[in-house]
């Protein structure tokens, strides 16, 4: 007990960085993946790739072979695969509005979707490839 008194300061330390390396696990959803992990998914599994982003944003930079659905029309959208057991891979340019249209098209049936962790800017950082519509 001494010790923990004695060295406060270091078991604090401990206890931030250890909680610090679990948050990741902890914040990201259920229903969210990697940009590595979005790529396994296209690769192996067909999944589809839905941009949430407002056609302005997706006119300036999105994920090459991603579906434009901006987020007011998710709903009534003829873009979306009729298949709705496709995977489906959400993203946007932060992340923020994936995980809410993923939400949404897991009540209009499509139980196999997911939102992309970081949206646009985790993808342009794990170099994948972006294309600018003309």
């Amino acid at each position: 007990m001494d010790f923990l008194l004695d060295n406060w300061l270091l078991v604090l330390v401990a206890l931030t960085s250890g909680a610090l390396l679990l948050r990741p696990l902890l914040t990201q959803g259920a229903g969210s993946v990697t940009s590595n992990e979005a790529v396994r998914l296209i690769n192996r599994e067909k999944a589809v790739l839905i941009d949430v982003s407002e056609p302005a944003e997706y006119a300036a930079g999105h994920a090459v072979g991603a579906k434009s659905v901006p987020m007011a029309g998710l709903e009534t959208s003829a873009s979306l695969p009729k298949n709705k057991a496709l995977p489906l891979i959400v993203m946007c340019p932060n992340g923020a509005r994936a995980v809410r249209a993923a939400s949404m098209l897991k009540k209009l049936g499509f139980d196999n979707t997911h939102a992309l962790t970081g949206g646009l800017v985790a993808w342009r950082a794990a170099n994948l490839p972006v294309e600018k519509s003309v």
